[in-house]
């Protein structure tokens, strides 16, 4: 099997799984008024002795230590996000069809926040051999947007595809589709601790409405939790 049929089988089986953690791990509390957001992916019970008594902790799916380049040559890594709320899509510039949606629905989530510090945007290209440092920046300077706030990322293909499936995103190489690619048109809200909180439909507005609603909740518990 082939590099490129090899990440397209791997990265097409995301989205079903994605709508099956969203019903089989939802975090809300039914006995209170305020709104918990759910926590996408697998999960894990693991034992362990606190004076004497076993103690069941759980284990939510976190996305995995990366490390890519953005617009601005400078190196992306899970450190960049640390205690950070942040917003990730999948995405190539060459994108005929729904890149466009995507993005200017996500300049919507750039403007609402751009001067929060807590907030940080994740925009992976799933064309890297294209989409290069410098096409990235030619990209990010057309939208107007800052890199600290906002990092077009590049980097190596498998890598790329890889943390997709962490991401629980469908992107894969499609000869048959427009642009030679096919991927997910969802924007995923990730918490402090790295967890799946949220995905949304990057090309419907009221979709992307709920998503800036949803970001001030996982806000507020990161400072409830600094009390």
């Amino acid at each position: 099997m082939s590099k490129r049929n090899n990440i397209s089988l791997k990265t097409g089986l995301a989205a079903g799984f994605l709508a099956l953690a969203s019903t089989a791990f939802y975090g809300c509390d039914s006995g209170s008024k305020s709104k918990t957001l759910p926590i996408y992916g697998e999960r894990e019970p693991v034992e362990r002795v606190v004076n004497g008594e076993t103690v069941i902790d759980t284990i939510y799916h976190h996305i995995p230590d990366f490390a890519f380049v953005d617009q601005d040559s400078q190196l992306v890594t899970q450190e960049t996000v640390a205690g950070k709320v942040y917003v990730s899509d999948f995405f190539f510039t060459s994108c005929p069809t729904i890149c466009p949606k995507m993005k200017s629905q996500m300049l919507r989530v750039y403007e609402a926040y751009k001067d929060n510090p807590n907030v940080v945007l994740l925009s992976h290209s799933i064309d890297p051999e294209h989409d290069t440092v410098a096409v990235l920046k030619d990209y990010a300077d057309r939208l107007g947007i800052e890199t600290s706030k906002w990092h077009m990322l590049t980097g190596d293909m498998d890598s790329i595809y890889k943390i997709a499936e962490q991401y629980l995103a469908a992107a894969r190489v499609d000869e048959g589709a427009e642009g030679g690619f096919s991927h997910s048109g969802d924007f995923y809200l990730i918490d402090q601790q790295r967890r799946i909180r949220g995905h949304y439909n990057g090309t419907l507005e009221e979709d992307v409405d709920r998503l800036i609603k949803d970001i001030p909740l996982l806000l507020s518990q990161k400072e409830h939790e600094t009390k």
